[in-house]
């Protein structure tokens, strides 16, 4: 066995522990949503849990499969063309990695901490108006 068919199983393994981490994540999201509508019957609390939940398990998502993407283009195919499009991978999902942070927190990340120092982040059993923490 070469270096190079090691290594592309690896990135192989960590493509498909991405896709279990999706496909885990939109199931686990779905039942804890479904049991929060049974609890409360307060469908806004419920979508909001389903997007939180499921956003972060996008987020785990993603970034797993970055890493078979550089595993891939670094170990197994280091061309120039193979790292520019490594390069626009990384950029796209960075900047939907911050789009799905901004979504489940409801604020930008450099003012995540402050909102949470001073109470005023939305918790999941309290909805606020996303737009006031901005």
């Amino acid at each position: 066995m070469s270096y190079t068919s090691v290594m592309d199983g690896v990135a192989l393994a960590f493509e498909g522990a991405g896709a279990l981490v999706l496909i885990i994540g939109a199931l686990a999201s779905a039942v804890h949503a479904a049991k929060k509508w049974q609890d409360t019957r307060d469908g806004a609390a419920a979508l909001l849990s389903l997007r939180r939940e499921f956003g972060a398990s996008l987020l785990l998502g993603l970034e797993v499969l970055v890493a078979a993407d550089l595993i891939r283009t670094v170990a197994v195919a280091p061309t120039l063309d193979n790292v520019l499009v490594l390069g626009l991978i990384v950029v796209i999902r960075t900047f939907l990695s911050f789009s799905l942070q901004v979504e489940i927190d409801g604020v930008m990340p450099w003012r995540r901490n402050q909102l949470l120092s001073e109470g005023k982040l939305a918790s999941e059993d309290q909805p606020q108006n996303r737009h006031e923490a901005q």
